[in-house]
């Protein structure tokens, strides 16, 4: 019997991986580091690069982190949820709240 957990992966999810992982490759080419480099820097394999560079959602965050720092992206993580609008929306919608109390 199989105890893994099937994960569903929507489509607008998907299409979301597959773009991070186009704009992934495109970042190593444009840089021209080869996969075997991007896996001997990152300690992951080939077919792991060719997986997240197709945005496959079953590979660990933890890959990523390592291939965007073997081609010099290793920032670009702290852009994702950086700039919150709708969380401050919510967050000042709140504090009006109180303020009228």
């Amino acid at each position: 019997m199989d105890n893994k957990k099937k994960v569903i992966i929507y489509p607008k999810m998907a299409k979301t991986l597959a773009m991070m992982g186009e704009q992934i490759r495109l970042a190593r080419l444009r840089r021209k580091i080869s996969v075997d480099t991007v896996t001997n820097r990152a300690g992951v394999s080939r077919s792991t690069v060719w997986k997240i560079e197709k945005g496959d959602p079953s590979v660990s965050i933890g890959a990523y982190t390592r291939v965007l720092n073997a081609i010099g992206m290793m920032d670009d993580l702290l852009l994702i949820a950086r700039d919150d609008e709708y969380g401050r929306l919510l967050q000042d919608a709140e504090l009006d709240k109180r303020k009228r109390k």
